[in-house]
């Protein structure tokens, strides 16, 4: 391009200048984005610029008079783009998706939520845009744009083409294969930039939608057959030590396992736990497996043995597809079904899914009388929701699986000063300092739901299951985190918090010889050990998970993200860690565990992708669609 065609280009590069460092300075203060070298500082940087430059270029086709017009509303729109991730983030500790832009109807849920998400100084996200504004008005000869030849717009655009696979190249040297990690997000954003990666997640849904489509019988031998050479035997002494009990299960909201045998000031964080603890199966070295899907997901998890998706919730983006869910084994099975929940039949599409999972009942709120003085957050305090919900159980058949989530220990962690049994930590973390008091208040009340339990004559003929769904604080609160901890908050620990209580009680049985499990497992393994438990045969079942009683069970676990935990290591973010010093080791201690765990969400994301369970009915492929039966041998 000639010296004359640059300076046609003044109002079109200041915008782009301001958009572009705008955006690398929210980079650097609103996401933890972690940076190893020099190198993956500069993708960092450039990374908005062939976007920015692309799609501001796209002016040049536009008439002049509406020109302007169209560079303030990209600016609007891209800057709309970056807040909505900036707040996003601030909670999940992750970045917008497709499919979670399309979760709607849970956006009136989120209330208190999103206000204390927002911050004033957001505002600043905006001021380039008044700025650009500004000249407009002030400098519109400095604003107009003459009318570019078509060999100057080639040029341009070859400029772009060659900004881009710069980017590019160099995001491929620091990380090869980078566009195959669809789960992992921040490596996404940290070399390709927040408006192409979204410009990728636009491609990926489009091909996830053609998945279903084109997929047949065929593409499930190849995931069949790695699951069932990866099956374990279940637990010889424990399969059916439950038969014909009641399955109670308690999903304990935003629940970590470093609470447990805490204190704060002297008092104990949860008291009834650590004491039922005492009388159970306890397992510490438990991992919650939840992505953007969180509750919901661990729900999924729980049901299916199935992965939860790299991106938005199953619950939303696969309601209708065919599931083999536990639910559905259990009705087969004699047992009544049901969950219990003092939400919105609609948040997280729940009303749908417990359908599609085979559940008889879902008492929601309008099965519940919640007014101002029983409520708080989310909805029915915890308390209530337990006392409520005892007549509620009490009516169904017996034997019934009935699963209760709880609301009050919700983000933003909100209490009355009267429930408020333990002091706030003190730290420079509202959101942490909070968590406690709502941890112990629901502790008081699974506490009460056992007396209730007792008293209705339900405790003996059940087995009592409870487990965290997903992390409450971020790690957005490491620093805060480290301070509770008492030591630094390292990618390796961030995993280590990722740890859930997960307790089984069976009275008679475990209250007479409780035991501490410290194998590592994870919210996949809920599925096969409850039906085991219950003396169900999983043999034919599709599932990642194995019994965590099994001898068998491989000490292995996969997060969402893509990490891994071992018993002697951990792999996150591109990293290996000796699991009993907390160090970094070399990278080849990890490898024979890395193709594995990409493998089983890869697996998993084809499952639910393409609805490939439609083909199974759990001993054979179906031939309602024209395809060859293939008998299990």
């Amino acid at each position: 391009m000639s010296k004359s065609s640059f300076s046609k280009l003044n109002f079109l590069v200041l915008t782009t200048f301001l958009l572009w460092i705008k955006t690398y300075i929210v980079y650097k203060t609103s996401f933890d984005i972690k940076i190893e070298s020099v190198m993956q500082e500069f993708i960092l940087f450039i990374n908005p610029l062939s976007f920015l430059l692309f799609v501001f270029g796209l002016a040049f086709f536009l008439k002049e008079k509406h020109r302007n017009a169209y560079i303030i509303t990209v600016s609007v729109f891209t800057s709309l783009i970056l807040f909505a991730n900036v707040v996003f983030y601030r909670f999940f500790n992750d970045f917008l998706t497709i499919p979670v832009l399309f979760q709607t109807s849970n956006m009136g849920d989120l209330g208190s939520s999103l206000t204390e998400l927002f911050k004033f100084t957001d505002l600043l996200l905006f001021s380039d845009i008044i700025l650009v504004i500004l000249i407009m008005k002030l400098r519109p000869q400095f604003a107009s744009m003459e009318t570019f030849t078509r060999k100057e717009r080639k040029s341009y655009f070859i400029i772009v083409a060659a900004v881009f696979f710069f980017n590019l190249g160099l995001a491929e040297i620091q990380r090869p294969q980078l566009l195959t990690r669809t789960f992992d997000r921040e490596m996404l954003v940290k070399n390709i930039g927040t408006y192409n990666y979204h410009i990728y997640d636009i491609v990926l849904q489009s091909k996830s939608s053609a998945q279903r489509a084109l997929a047949d019988s065929s593409s499930f031998v190849e995931i069949e057959n790695y699951i069932k050479a990866n099956q374990k035997k279940p637990n010889d002494d424990l399969f059916g030590v439950a038969r014909g009990k009641n399955v109670i299960l308690l999903s304990l909201e935003s629940t970590q396992s470093f609470v447990i045998n805490e204190t704060i000031d002297g008092e104990e964080i949860t008291p009834f736990l650590n004491d039922f603890i005492g009388e159970s199966f306890y397992f510490d070295n438990f991992y919650h497996q939840t992505g953007q899907g969180k509750t919901s997901d661990s729900e999924f998890l729980l049901d299916n043995s199935l992965y939860p998706l790299g991106r938005g919730a199953v619950f939303f983006t696969h309601s209708g597809n065919e599931f083999n869910a536990t639910p559905e084994i259990l009705k087969d099975n004699g047992y009544y079904t049901s969950v219990l929940h003092a939400n919105n039949k609609s948040f997280w599409n729940r009303d749908i899914m417990y359908d599609t999972l085979g559940y008889d009942r879902f008492f929601e709120i309008s099965d519940y009388e919640v007014n101002e003085e029983n409520s708080i957050g989310w909805g029915l305090k915890d308390l209530e929701f337990f006392d409520q919900s005892i007549e509620h159980l009490k009516s169904q058949p017996q034997p019934f699986y009935s699963k209760f989530i709880t609301l009050t220990n919700h983000f933003p962690f909100e209490l009355n000063e009267e429930d408020k049994m333990i002091n706030e930590f003190t730290s420079n973390s509202r959101t942490l300092n909070r968590y406690f008091p709502t941890v112990r208040y629901q502790d008081e009340a699974v506490k009460n739901f056992i007396t209730r339990l007792k008293e209705a004559g339900l405790y003996e003929d059940s087995i009592i299951i409870i487990y965290g769904d997903h992390y409450g604080i971020s790690e957005n609160h490491n620093v805060a985190m480290g301070k509770f901890l008492g030591r630094e908050v390292t990618p390796f620990e961030s995993v280590q918090l990722q740890r859930v209580p997960f307790i089984v009680h069976i009275p008679g049985i475990t209250d007479k010889k409780p035991e501490l499990f410290s194998q590592v497992s994870g919210q996949i393994d809920l599925k096969p050990t409850i039906l085991h438990l219950l003396g169900i045969s999983t043999e034919n079942d599709i599932q990642f998970g194995s019994d965590v009683f099994s001898d068998q069970k491989m000490p292995f676990t996969v997060l969402r993200d893509g990490s891994f935990i071992t018993d002697d290591y951990v792999f996150t973010k591109n990293t290996c860690y000796d699991k009993s010093t907390g160090d970094e080791i070399d990278q080849v201690n990890c490898e024979p565990y890395m193709e594995k765990a990409k493998q089983e969400l890869d697996y998993s994301d084809q499952i639910v992708y393409g609805d490939l369970l439609r083909f199974y009915n759990g001993t054979s492929y179906t031939e309602d669609q024209g395809f060859p039966k293939i008998l299990d041998k």
